[in-house]
């Protein structure tokens, strides 16, 4: 026999537990900061592929093979921020291997580039670049990144910076 429902009781639902692997959960918070950073130089990467192979198509050097290399290591670009975008150990290695030719860009190469070896190749770096990160990744799917308000004012005065810099040109023009 059935029990009888009581239609004024309170719900009933089973309730999983959030922190089901509270060691997985501590790894993740220890490192999540981190992490953002890597993921961040991956959307660099990407967006370097694209203004380098972009940039070198269109405006195609005398020499061809300048152009052949620009284009090279845009793709190269590309493929890093894929894999480094994946958290993947190949996309660490061709990150380090373009970060090391990016030091040669005295002096704010050197020191954007200098940082991005910091995160590839530092104790935090090595970790989430560790096939065992993933699995720490699956378990803990509620625990994301917060970025600060003060970075969304810096980025946005930033990109108003860089706007102002394409227009403000075009408005100065002479016959305008």
């Amino acid at each position: 026999m059935s029990t009888p429902v009581n239609p004024y009781a309170a719900p009933t639902a089973a309730v999983e537990d959030i922190a089901a692997n509270p060691e997985a959960d501590a790894i993740r918070r220890a490192h999540i900061g981190h992490e953002a950073s890597i993921k961040a130089v991956g959307i660099l990467y990407y967006l370097g592929a694209v203004v380098l192979t972009i940039g070198t198509v269109m405006f195609l050097q005398s020499d061809v093979a300048t152009s052949i290399g620009l284009l090279i290591v845009g793709v190269a670009q590309l493929f890093a921020g894929w894999g480094v975008r994946a958290l993947r150990r190949w996309g660490r290695v061709l990150g380090c291997v373009l970060s090391v030719i990016g030091l040669l860009g005295f002096p704010i190469g050197t020191l954007i580039n200098g940082y991005i070896l910091y995160l590839f190749l530092s104790k935090k770096g090595r970790t989430i670049f560790a096939p065992e990160y993933q699995d720490v990744i699956a378990a803990t799917p509620d625990v994301k990144y917060r970025t600060s308000i003060v970075v969304w004012i810096v980025l946005g005065l930033l990109v108003a910076l860089v706007a102002a810099a394409f227009v403000l040109p075009q408005l100065a023009k002479p016959g305008r």
